[in-house]
């Protein structure tokens, strides 16, 4: 079996490996447009099994992974910021409350094709404007869904409770990965 991880991502890259497997990273150019009228539950997963069927035709003993993370907060989708302003204001909205993290994973062989989704709630403290103005300038979190990465600096110090898999919200549902590729 030859594991083929479609991901950029240093972090998925990271949990993977530490799960133990042996895997080769692809790329796939994929346009993530969201249907307008999608939940918000089924969102990763849709971004996630979009990206599977955009890869090319996987060759016999070959198994394809996908992922893709939303956080939610307040019924809104808070995607990767496109500047510094925006993630302020995604930052400041998520400060004081619960928001939920959402991973999508799709698991796609020649003739199988596996899509899950897992769930995070995430309690954040209140963060001021200097603590935002920090983490901005610092840790420089435009690549992340939400504005932050939950194994960070802001994660660490902000994050007050974790309901669901901290590895999840790091963009990998490690659990549900091991599962589904030791039944393949």
């Amino acid at each position: 079996m030859k594991i083929l991880l479609a991901s950029q991502s240093p972090r998925r890259k990271e949990l993977l490996s530490s799960l133990g497997f042996d895997f080769e990273v692809v790329k796939i150019d994929c346009e993530e447009i969201l249907p307008g009228n999608i939940k918000i539950g089924e969102a990763a997963a849709y971004l996630s099994e979009l990206k599977a069927n955009a890869f090319r035709n996987l060759l016999e003993g070959e198994v394809l992974l996908t992922a893709d993370t939303v956080v939610a907060n307040d019924n809104k989708f808070l995607g990767k910021p496109k500047d510094e302003n925006e993630a302020k204001e995604m930052l400041k909205s998520l400060s004081g409350k619960t928001h939920q993290v959402y991973t999508g994973i799709t698991i796609k062989t020649l003739d199988k094709t596996i899509t899950e989704t897992d769930v995070a709630d995430v309690e954040f403290g209140e963060v001021s404007d200097e603590e935002i103005d920090f983490y901005i300038k610092n840790y420089k979190p435009f690549d992340k869904a939400g504005s932050y990465g939950v194994q960070e600096w802001l994660g660490m110090s902000k994050i007050k409770k974790i309901n669901g898999s901290f590895y999840t919200i790091m963009g990998l549902p490690t659990h549900l990965v091991y599962k589904i590729l030791k039944e393949i």
